[in-house]
């Protein structure tokens, strides 16, 4: 007798399965594709969205209005959810798929999974071209697809039905591993989408993907434990694999019996409260002084779920001691050796707690410890003196209003952010209350994450205050997925800033000699220079025209009490505010290289160049 059998379309029976997927760790189990985010056309409508109507009680649906923003929205769900449920985003082909290639980029460079699903060029050839079809004079099986295939950690095209379940089976074991994951594309043919198989009933089983928590080898244990024993100076520097493997506990854990301190990434923020003694916050270009201080003579610095991009690192400039060592604990190989450490290839709270439990007794230096903690409280005094109201009735300045907006947040509420001058300020001046209140995306740092990000993120967490804070540029990049909050109800709160132009950018092209060349919203004088008045555009009145609530404050007063009305609307809510452009974040402690012209004859550049190469000069190569 043969074996039992269901007779699907590819896309029906791909969505029958995405449905029975699960994973599972510390014995908790969840949906790992908790939804599919589509936008239809040719290529998927007549495929995926049948599918999806036949199966609605099992795929829940979330209607999108750009491809990428639907990616951003996936990928915040899976980050907020500690990697362990995803979602699908579906596309039609053409420029609806490469409309992905963006929102892939972030979340493989972010190691976060999300499972794209775009259509693809008839596989049969039967109508070729098609509308949207790029055409390669030597390549024929080449379609604007494949360009999705460098960022993605996974890359299959479904030519046959029959092919879709050896490559479904793989696309989960990769969404699931937490040493392999990222985004994950299924490139699905419009005819091949529905042409029907008999498929056998197994595929439709619930299957079970247990996400690992490998343990440290015991060699490399062994090692690590006597490299912290013999550190006068060890520094924690935390990422966001902290996060992922839930290791807060036992990072605290350790860091309570040791005294070892603790600085984090843009990712890792959070790992400790804010309030913790050994906590200094954030380190690197974009850290405080007691993290960049004590990272200057670390001797022995301790990586957790940490990638050292150029930020944490000030681009090879950071880490300063002749003899500091590394020692980097990470669930990839190749993030673990990175720097030249010594490494503890594992799960972060695994790791963690092997190396608490093999520390036993060793405790850090009292003097290196009081002072560090003297450190913290003297940064605590600079960020009071940049977040403080002052004056209630002038104008608000961009680190007032995240005073205000700290002083409004619960301890559970999510903040949001990923690109301008706000990741700077946020790294170095935020108060983080709680594992998830931190949500920086600063692996890709992409202008319009925000919107879709909160959405994903209430999603993932319904009930939890989530903030969008968003700049004027990144608003003018993608204010569009504010209909999709309006339209699933989802109570999410934007906070709008408003200083006329890209000021991260403007303050980088003046140190590097570009004389923030284009980087302000002005009206164009008859010499081709942007200047005179900022250009009547009202962005609150943008947002209000696609369904959101408005609250305009002018002044920190006002701020005050619109974040508080926010704070407790039932319905997405923004809160614009135009704000004083002049800077008040503490500088930058520590260098970025962003290489200056080397031969200009403009004197702002000529001066760029001379300190460029006063800085260059101190960068090292860890080996």
């Amino acid at each position: 007798m043969s074996a039992a059998t269901r007779r699907l379309t590819t896309a029906q029976a791909l969505v029958r399965f995405l449905a029975a997927q699960y994973t599972e760790r510390d014995g908790v189990r969840h949906r790992l594709i908790a939804g599919t985010w589509g936008i239809f056309g040719h290529g998927n409508v007549a495929g995926v969205g049948q599918a999806l109507v036949e199966y609605a009680e099992v795929m829940p649906y979330h209607q999108g209005r750009n491809e990428q923003s639907m990616v951003h929205a996936a990928v915040a769900h899976a980050r907020h959810l500690n990697r362990l449920s995803a979602q699908a985003v579906t596309t039609s082909i053409g420029p609806g798929a490469t409309n992905l290639v963006t929102g892939a980029a972030l979340a493989t460079v972010n190691r976060l999974p999300v499972l794209l699903l775009p259509g693809d060029y008839f596989a049969s050839r039967a109508a070729d071209p098609l509308l949207q079809q790029l055409e390669h004079p030597v390549e024929a099986d080449v379609s604007v697809n494949d360009t999705l295939r460098p960022v993605s950690r996974y890359f299959d095209r479904i030519t046959r039905p029959e092919a879709l379940i050896a490559s479904a089976l793989n696309a989960m074991r990769v969404l699931a591993d937490p040493a392999e994951t990222g985004a994950v594309t299924l490139a699905l043919p419009q005819d091949v989408q529905a042409e029907a198989y008999d498929w056998p009933e197994e595929f439709f089983a619930d299957r079970v993907w247990r996400v690992r928590r490998p343990a440290p080898d015991p060699v490399e244990l062994e090692a690590a434990v006597r490299a912290v024993r013999a550190a006068r100076r060890p520094l924690i520097v935390a990422g966001g694999g902290v996060h992922h493997s839930e290791a807060e506990d036992a990072l605290e854990a350790l860091v309570d019996a040791t005294g070892i301190p603790v600085a984090s990434t843009q990712a890792g923020k959070g790992s400790l409260r804010h309030d913790h003694p050994a906590d200094l916050g954030g380190i690197g270009h974009t850290g405080t002084a007691v993290s960049d201080d004590l990272a200057r003579t670390a001797d022995l610095v301790i990586g957790v779920g940490t990638r050292y991009t150029d930020f944490t690192t000030a681009s090879g400039t950071l880490f300063a001691d002749p003899d500091v060592r590394f020692l980097n604990l990470n669930i990839t190989g190749f993030d673990a050796h990175k720097l030249g450490a010594r490494t503890l290839v594992c799960d972060a709270r695994s790791g963690l707690e092997a190396l608490a439990g093999a520390l036993s007794g060793h405790r850090v230096d009292p003097a290196y410890e009081a002072g560090y903690r003297a450190g913290k409280e003297r940064w605590e005094e600079v960020v009071e003196a940049a977040c403080r109201a002052g004056d209630e009735n002038a104008v608000p300045t961009q680190t007032q209003v995240l005073g205000a907006l700290d002083a409004v947040v619960g301890e559970t509420d999510v903040v949001i952010n990923a690109a301008g001058s706000l990741p700077g300020d946020l790294h170095k001046l935020w108060r983080a209350r709680s594992p998830r209140q931190y949500h920086l995306e600063y692996g890709y740092s992409c202008m319009g994450y925000e919107i879709p990000a909160a959405i994903g993120v209430q999603q993932a967490a319904p009930g939890t205050p989530v903030w969008a804070l968003v700049g004027d540029g990144t608003y003018l990049m993608m204010p569009t997925e504010i209909v999709t909050a309006v339209q699933e109800r989802l109570p999410v709160k934007m906070v709008l800033i408003q200083n006329h132009g890209y000021a991260s950018i403007g303050g980088l092209s003046e140190e590097t000699g570009g004389e923030r060349f284009g980087t302000a919203y002005r009206y164009r004088a008859e010499d081709g220079t942007f200047t005179g008045a900022p250009l009547p555009v009202d962005l609150a009145a943008n947002a209000a025209s696609l369904g959101m609530d408005v609250l305009r404050a002018k002044t920190v007063r006002e701020l005050r009490h619109a974040l508080a009305e926010a704070r407790a609307a039932e319905r997405p809510t923004c809160v614009y505010v135009e704000t004083d452009p002049a800077p008040t974040a503490p500088p930058a402690e520590a260098w970025w290289d962003v290489p200056v012209a080397e031969v200009a004859s403009r004197e702002a550049a000529v001066r760029a160049r001379e300190r460029y190469e006063a800085r260059v000069a101190g960068r090292r190569r860890h080996l």
